[in-house]
């Protein structure tokens, strides 16, 4: 990696708190526009409802919500708390790559691993979609950043992206075979093999340890609230990759 000025964690922390709640911002916005169709880039920022343009001094992370409270400020239709949530968990992102980052640039590029596999999670979350146009990207992030590290990095994260996809791709292919139903989406597939882009052939295992891990919580929490749980559920397997990636690449794979 490139060197970089030292900075005080405190102050890479807040710098990337900072930008997260921008970037939270934008992300919460593509997570609404993508699935829908619609421009992420161009055109200005409506309300669902009524569909007037909101006024840039309504656009401040977290604050225009609340002084608003949560309502347009034409039409008073609620505006959903998803808004302000992703952008305080953008920042959060932002704030747990600068802490545990050994050094700024390490943390920014920990900080926009994190903001994909937000946007991903977010969307697969509510939607059960993955795009192409956020997994690539996350591909191809993750095996440059391989590359700015030393090409003996970059030829274990080409392998790990390579066997992130065949694995994935393979247990989904046996499963629809024996079972006679899809159990894998389509994105899943791709977004291990950015796992692998990311944290390398030997973090994937971790990967999937944790992604077990989170999707068993989620249906343990579902059993203590005595909400039905059936063999047929249907869970965003993309959330649980997404937290598995982000884990091991903070804090590397389990036992190594």
């Amino acid at each position: 990696m490139l060197p970089f000025p030292a900075l005080d964690p405190a102050v890479v922390a807040a710098l990337l708190g900072g930008l997260g709640l921008v970037v939270g911002s934008f992300l919460a916005l593509v997570s609404i526009r993508l699935p829908e169709g619609e421009g992420v880039v161009a055109g200005r920022s409506r309300c669902r409802a009524c569909a007037a343009p909101i006024r840039p001094h309504h656009l401040v992370p977290v604050i225009s919500w609340l002084t608003l409270r949560g309502r347009c400020a034409d039409c008073r239709a609620p505006i959903s708390a998803r808004h302000p949530l992703i952008e305080l968990a953008a920042a959060g992102v932002g704030i747990w790559a600068a802490l545990v980052a050994p050094d700024p640039l390490l943390a920014l590029v920990g900080a926009v691993l994190g903001w994909q596999l937000l946007l991903i999670a977010v969307i697969d979350a509510e939607r059960f979609q993955m795009f192409d146009v956020l997994l690539i990207p996350l591909i191809v992030t993750g095996l440059v950043q391989g590359a700015l590290s030393g090409w003996d990095v970059a030829v274990l994260r080409l392998l790990g992206a390579v066997l992130g996809f065949g694995l994935l791709w393979g247990i989904g292919f046996v499963y629809a075979r024996v079972r006679g139903r899809t159990g894998l989406g389509d994105g899943d597939p791709i977004l291990f093999a950015g796992s692998g882009a990311w944290v390398g052939a030997a973090g994937l295992p971790s990967v999937l340890l944790w992604a077990a891990v989170a999707g068993l919580s989620v249906v343990a929490a579902r059993l203590l609230l005595r909400k039905a749980v059936r063999g047929d559920d249907r869970l965003p397997f993309g959330v649980f990759l997404a937290v598995g990636t982000w884990l091991v690449w903070l804090y590397g794979p389990i036992g190594l």
